[in-house]
């Protein structure tokens, strides 16, 4: 069972060159996914002077998160295995596919990945507003909590199937295509919704420089939970059942 594989880690882990090059290789994903996704966002309030967002606004964000978030995983994939997310790095310790604290590591270096994306843009474009996520008129926080959830499910279980399963073979190498495509999709479906972030890194940058939090918690605890049921279900049907391993630190 998955369980079995689940690990804390070592202290001195944190300290190892090839994991803090790791760290540095998502602080570099997250901010060039985050810089391309909010950017269009941005580009897109500039061009329609802050209008009411349309359905080729919505094909844009899809391309742009799409897009970017392939490319991020590719460039990182060899490095730290491309989490890009920390919902993605939560269903690969679930799935004891990485130990805590290298996890935890990902995590600070995904978040300010993030946050510098933000000021980043904030700076380059003369101060326009880096918008936080929201939910839209009449969609309650229990609306948003059920699709984060089912939205990042589908994600981090694409990123099992074609990534992080021992038995991928030549799948592999579709992985980051794969996974943006996933993305793009769901924020068709989602995105007018509430925004579909998926991604706790994608929600955190735009509100810690923009200073919005409300209903913030939503956009953690959807792919949080999303993410690690993706994990955990992949892990111990597809994977455990079939093929024993010892534990791995990146994908």
């Amino acid at each position: 069972m998955p369980i079995r594989n689940i690990a804390i880690g070592h202290p001195h882990e944190a300290t190892q060159p090839a994991a803090l090059k790791a760290a540095l290789a998502e602080f570099i994903s997250t901010l060039i996914f985050v810089f391309a996704g909010e950017g269009s966002g941005m580009a897109f309030n500039k061009l329609t002077e802050n209008g009411a967002t349309t359905p080729a606004g919505l094909v844009a964000a899809a391309l742009a998160h799409g897009f970017g978030l392939f490319v991020a995983v590719s460039v990182g994939a060899n490095i730290s295995g491309g989490h890009v997310n920390p919902a993605v790095t939560f269903g690969a310790f679930i799935g004891g596919n990485i130990t805590l604290l290298r996890g935890l590591l990902y995590w600070i270096a995904q978040l300010l990945g993030s946050v510098v994306a933000c000021l980043l843009l904030k700076f380059a474009t003369g101060g326009l507003t880096t918008s936080a996520f929201a939910l839209s008129s009449g969609v309650s926080v229990w609306n948003a909590f059920v699709f984060e959830i089912v939205m990042t499910f589908g994600l981090v279980y694409t990123v099992y199937a074609t990534a992080i399963d021992p038995k991928k073979g030549s799948l592999g190498t579709i992985a980051p295509i794969a996974i943006g495509f996933i993305v793009g999709a769901n924020i068709l479906a989602g995105g007018a919704f509430d925004g579909a972030s998926m991604n706790p890194a994608v929600s955190f940058g735009p509100a810690v420089v923009s200073w919005s939090w409300e209903n913030h918690w939503v956009y953690w605890a959807g792919p949080l939970v999303g993410g690690g049921l993706a994990g955990l279900i992949y892990e111990f049907v597809f994977i455990s059942n079939t093929h024993e391993q010892l534990p791995t630190t990146e994908y």
